[in-house]
């Protein structure tokens, strides 16, 4: 990475961390008044949790202990966090929410597993009185806020390290989409960016909405393509994800490829990290959780107590089914070798001792990070 995009990726990160502190400047819109009036009480409130999975690092690495680290902190330890984990069935998640909302929690944050099979139990909350705050994915349904990255700028970072890295063979070959679940609202918005970056650019030989996010998924569908395209004839992959792109490497080096293309990602996970260390992985997409975890927590102590969200909240986002959701977007940061130092090492996501465990040490030691 030369110097003035290691120069925007720590900008990127400072604003990131500072986006929160900068919010309660921000101008009073129509749609920063809760919807609901929340328990209208004080610390003693009851903060119901849904997270999608568990395949992905981060929901229990991050999401879940900082979520409750803020709600603690911010209720002097008198709030607590009633948790659950869907393991990516909707129908499981549905019950988990029901479940909740029957306990009367306060509130409920939740990250759906799909966006659209909640928003019965969204309506559920919304009659029993209890706000409902859609974290990381837009859940559809009458919620009270949200909060996220930009994701179809996510996608943009996305396609447009890769035809970086393709330089000038970005005309000589076909590329691989591997898009992230049909069910996820933030697939698309992936989807959308990177094509907004690559449509004419390059030619897409294949393209998939890869089930479920499953590694194992996107392996099956980049053997296909492989089988489909030629090995040689592929330049470069679109993975949507660092899980999904774990799967079209093991892909690329099961076709006996000696010299990986470049392949993208997001979400900084360790092994996707220790990837680009290997130079097996292009890039990732370094999202700041702790921001978004705890703009998602100050929202929902908030409309717990029935207060109003105009010095938390940014801006607004339109749902299928939502106008004028009051909404925290957090900037995200193109991760490549150059700055892994400055960003998941400077910031504790990922020690330098994970990293460059075992067979990275060397990789490690040649990038400065050992």
């Amino acid at each position: 990475m030369n110097t003035r995009m290691r120069a925007s990726a720590v900008a990127l990160t400072a604003s990131a961390t500072a986006l929160l502190l900068a919010a309660c400047g921000s101008a009073k819109q129509a749609g920063d008044t809760p919807k609901s009036s929340g328990a209208a009480q004080g610390d003693a409130i009851k903060v119901g949790l849904l997270l999608p999975e568990n395949q992905t690092a981060r929901y229990e690495k991050f999401d879940r202990p900082l979520i409750e680290k803020k709600v603690a902190e911010l209720t002097g330890g008198k709030g607590e966090v009633v948790y659950a984990n869907a393991k990516q069935d909707a129908t499981t998640q549905n019950s988990q929410a029901d479940t909740m909302i029957t306990n009367k929690v306060d509130v409920l944050i939740v990250d759906a597993v799909d966006a659209k099979a909640i928003a019965g139990s969204v309506r559920k909350a919304k009659e029993a009185g209890i706000p409902v705050v859609a974290y990381d994915r837009l859940a559809e349904g009458p919620i009270d806020a949200y909060t996220s990255f930009d994701n179809e700028e996510v996608g943009r970072v996305q396609g447009r390290a890769l035809l970086a890295a393709l330089g000038d063979r970005a005309e000589d070959g076909r590329i691989v989409m591997m898009n992230g679940s049909v069910t996820d609202p933030n697939a698309a918005l992936f989807k959308k960016g990177a094509h907004a970056e690559l449509d004419g650019k390059v030619t897409v030989g294949k393209e998939y909405d890869t089930k479920e996010w499953k590694p194992e998924n996107a392996n099956t569908n980049m053997a296909a393509a492989i089988a489909a395209l030629g090995k040689d004839a592929i330049v470069g992959v679109y993975a949507a994800n660092d899980g999904m792109a774990g799967g079209v490497i093991t892909a690329l080096k099961a076709a006996g490829l000696s010299t990986l293309p470049p392949v993208t990602g997001q979400d900084a996970e360790l092994a996707g990290v220790q990837r680009i260390v290997a130079g097996e992985q292009y890039m990732s997409v370094y999202k700041p959780y702790a921001p978004e975890a705890e703009a998602a927590a100050k929202m929902a102590v908030a409309l717990a107590r029935g207060e109003r969200l105009d010095g938390i909240t940014t801006s607004t986002v339109d749902s299928a089914t939502a106008k004028g959701v009051p909404a925290v977007l957090i900037p995200v940061v193109p991760l490549t070798k150059d700055n892994i130092k400055d960003t998941v090492v400077k910031d504790g996501v990922h020690p330098v001792s994970e990293i460059c465990a075992d067979r990275y040490a060397a990789a490690c030691t040649a990038l400065g990070l050992g």
